[in-house]
């Protein structure tokens, strides 16, 4: 059997050695996305923490194409993180932030620009490639973070609430286009939110955090 692409089992988390969740299990394929609803405050990005490697769960095993990754450092897990805010670098233009990845991780500048550039394109803001970040709108940063994310091809994507800084109509219609795009890189996507809405309109599956484990 072909392993899923992230497969969560019996996760536990915590702080400071004292869980509050334990019992995850969850299993996402390439291209799909699964939705985690929950209020603010109840974990989600926790949980998004410990499968990119930010935080340790408390017990658990955390594989990726069949691989333990459970205590693999950040840059050996083949995961991408997107947050609330955009966070990119202001001293750097557009293509730079999306290559910044790339270079740390050796590619030339020359490859890693030209990655930057078919992302753009692909995204539609082609032409963009020397746009200072701060001349973008919300939703042209979103997408800006969103491809570089996805520049070293990752396996999984870890979505932190990454539309709750917009507006209704902009939020909405960025779920649509990010969700159709997701499932055209082929990655395994968990998309975290409160907003049953949101959740429905980008994920294959959504999921109560509350479902996944026992809360203590």
């Amino acid at each position: 059997m072909t392993p899923s692409r992230l497969d969560l089992q019996a996760l536990a988390l915590g702080y400071e050695g004292r869980a509050f969740m334990r019992g995850i299990d969850l299993r996402v394929d390439a291209s799909e996305i699964v939705a985690i609803l929950g209020p603010s405050g109840s974990g989600k990005s926790t949980l998004l923490s410990a499968i990119a490697g930010v935080v340790p769960p408390l017990d658990g095993r955390i594989l990726i194409d069949g691989r333990d990754v459970t205590r693999a450092p950040i840059h050996e897990r083949d995961v991408g993180l997107i947050f609330q805010e955009p966070l990119l670098f202001p001293h750097l233009d557009v293509a730079s932030n999306i290559a910044y990845g790339l270079r740390r991780h050796g590619q030339t500048r020359k490859a890693a620009l030209l990655r930057a550039t078919e992302l753009l394109e692909w995204l539609g803001l082609g032409g963009y490639e020397r746009r200072r970040v701060d001349e973008l709108s919300g939703g042209q940063a979103q997408r800006v973070a969103l491809a570089r994310a996805l520049a070293p091809r990752p396996a999984v994507l870890c979505l932190d609430e990454p539309f709750s800084a917009l507006d209704a109509d902009l939020r909405q219609r960025l779920a649509v286009e990010v969700s159709a795009m997701l499932r055209e890189s082929g990655v395994a996507a968990i998309h975290v939110t409160h907003d049953p809405t949101e959740a429905r309109t980008v994920a294959d599956r959504v999921i109560e955090l509350s479902a996944l484990g026992e809360a203590l």
